[in-house]
């Protein structure tokens, strides 16, 4: 017996439509597929913010020291002249960053292999490439949707009949997240 469904798919298009459909899901909150699909999904995602619940805490703070450029007040680059040669000030400023420790990192890495990259589109500059920005989704599982999960114990998604596809018969569910 097999550990999971084919979905009469070969191994390859079963991956991409899985990660396909495990990304959509975490980022919209719902997808509406097949039964079987929907199952299939439930258990990946699941899995991914079971992960981002168990690593949502692990970071450390670091105090790192930077070198900043001065800026003018059209926000150009000041420019001194040193030997012949313009260069650039800098200031340096000190900055607080959070750091992955180890085991998030490695979740980080593993969510990765399972999420596409989403690109989010504005609705006013829908078809342009100006203005768009790429989501970081293994940080919207961490700050997002781990501090909402973490006093539950499994049990992230829901599955909702919502009856028989008009073409083939199949049954369609809404996946959602609780």
């Amino acid at each position: 017996m097999a550990g999971y469904r084919k979905l009469s798919r070969t191994s390859d298009q079963r991956k991409a439509l899985l990660r396909n459909q495990v990304t959509a899901l975490l980022y919209r909150g719902k997808i509406v597929t097949t039964e079987a699909k929907a199952k299939e999904v439930r258990r990946i995602a699941e899995g991914l913010i079971a992960m981002a619940v168990r690593e949502k805490d692990n970071t450390e703070t670091v105090t790192v020291t930077v070198k900043v450029p001065q800026k003018d007040k059209d926000g150009r680059r000041v420019k001194n002249v040193v030997d012949g040669k313009k260069v650039t000030v800098f200031d340096e400023v000190s900055k607080e960053i959070k750091k992955d420790l180890p085991s998030r990192l490695h979740a980080r890495r593993q969510m990765l292999k399972v999420l596409v990259p989403v690109t989010e589109v504005p609705k006013e500059a829908a078809g342009k490439k100006k203005n768009t920005k790429k989501v970081d989704m293994p940080a919207k599982l961490f700050d997002e949707l781990a501090p909402k999960y973490a006093s539950r114990n499994g049990g992230y998604t829901r599955i909702v009949k919502l009856g028989q596809r008009r073409g083939d018969g199949a049954m369609t569910v809404l996946l959602e997240l609780v």
